[in-house]
């Protein structure tokens, strides 16, 4: 049930505060309790499993799709709750992220996860962390019960478009997967005002809700992703919007060969967006349009978007304002918020940026300081060029540079632009 459950990728800090309680075991820690690897590579911190891999629907992107000739088994509500419990007391998971196949029905199943559920907050006093996938047709009756049992509930688009549902997912319709959605983000909008009225109200999913969305199975451009993503940050309030690149399992005429690559890189570009959207202000419109739908894998979308605005830059550091800040590139939320509160005790300077935090091997293109730019900068080998671009793979920070016997001319904008877009 775990090796079928690892293409569920949002497995991740819990974003809940819940400290131990007398008589019962576990806590959540907000900060994260990551401590082991999947066998894919991804950080785990819970025990993600199916409560079964039955399953009715035929997607064809899922290995557990009703016309996939694989074994079917299932454990109990009794059984998982067991194992959930052995395994948080052998320090194995901190834990529990939860999802299941549909068996007989979408109410029949959200049953089974609710009993498992109760299982370990009632009879076992379970006071870790729990994720829940919900069940998309399922009564909302049992998805309020479920989520006053969970710390944080999903439901998985798993597709950006109506189309590509109804090509790859017959089974399900954007009204069964957004109907959930829009139930969980009332119920915690209305437990918000319960918690301040009634000071023992019950938590119904503390720590938000999320979705995933696979990346690659489909024809869908990385502009029609990031519109979705963004509409549903702003309309359904998602704690996090999770992006998986397809992995081949099976050969379907519908989708990408079995000898096709995961678009890993493209996840990288999606993730890097997403944060973007969440934390730096930006819209999905600046970052990409009809005329250039996808991201550039060999630059990142920060500096894709600041080599297409090169009328605003150079940013005098000690003048601009918080917003500007965060869209030059090598500068995060932390280090502007930094440089806010040390030019209020003086003018700042290259080394005083770098003391900060400023990735300056980056921002030292798009900035002044005290209306200068940094002394002697130049490009003249090919690791500077290498370092300034978001590689496709993982590269050694330093190159050997060969020796120059003439004087190598002051770096122009013209020259940033190429060498960062890797046009020579």
């Amino acid at each position: 049930m775990s090796d079928s459950a690892k293409y569920d990728v949002a497995c991740t800090s819990s974003g809940v505060d819940r400290k131990g309680k007398f008589g019962s075991i576990g806590s959540a820690a907000k900060a994260g309790i990551c401590h082991s690897f999947s066998a894919d590579g991804r950080c785990i911190s819970l025990l993600k499993v199916l409560l079964t891999n039955v399953c009715i629907y035929d997607c064809q992107y899922c290995i557990n799709r009703v016309s996939n000739d694989t074994l079917r088994v299932a454990f109990t509500p009794q059984e998982l709750a067991e194992l959930t419990i052995n395994f948080y007391r052998r320090n194995y998971i901190e834990g529990l992220f939860l999802s299941s196949g549909v068996i007989k029905s979408p109410n029949y199943t959200t049953e089974q996860l609710i009993k498992a559920l109760e299982l370990l907050r009632k009879v076992y006093n379970f006071n870790g962390y729990i994720h829940v996938k919900a069940i998309p047709g399922a009564d909302s009756e049992l998805i309020t019960r479920l989520g006053l049992l969970a710390d944080r509930m999903s439901v998985n688009i798993e597709l950006p478009s109506q189309e590509s549902l109804k090509l790859l997912a017959p089974n399900k319709t954007k009204e069964s997967i957004l109907r959930p959605m829009g139930l969980i983000s009332a119920k915690i909008q209305e437990n918000c005002t319960d918690l301040v009225k009634y000071r023992h109200a019950s938590k119904f999913v503390p720590a938000g809700q999320s979705t995933q969305l696979i990346v690659g199975a489909t024809p869908d451009t990385d502009h029609k992703i990031l519109t979705l993503t963004e509409g549903l940050y702003r309309k359904y309030h998602l704690k996090r919007v999770f992006f998986s690149a397809y992995m081949p399992i099976s050969e379907n005429s519908l989708l990408p060969s079995r000898d096709t690559k995961p678009p890993l890189l493209r996840e990288h570009r999606l993730y890097q967006a997403d944060w973007l959207l969440r934390f730096y202000g930006f819209e999905a419109k600046e970052l990409l349009d009809e005329q250039n739908p996808n991201f550039n894998l060999q630059v990142d979308p920060k500096c894709n978007w600041a080599l297409n605005h090169l009328d605003i830059f150079p940013l005098e550091i000690n003048k601009a304002p918080y917003e500007m800040l965060l869209r030059v590139p090598g500068i995060g939320v932390t280090s502007a918020q930094r440089i806010l509160s040390a030019r209020r005790n003086g003018a700042l300077d290259f080394s005083g940026l770098k003391k900060i935090g400023v990735v300056l091997k980056r921002a030292q293109y798009f900035v002044t300081c005290k209306g200068k730019v940094l002394e002697g900068l130049k490009i003249t080998s090919d690791g500077t060029i290498r370092s300034l671009m978001a590689d496709q793979y993982k590269l050694p920070s330093q190159f050997p540079e060969q020796l120059s016997f003439f004087t190598e001319p002051l770096v122009k904008r013209e020259d940033v632009q190429q060498c960062l877009t890797g046009q020579i």
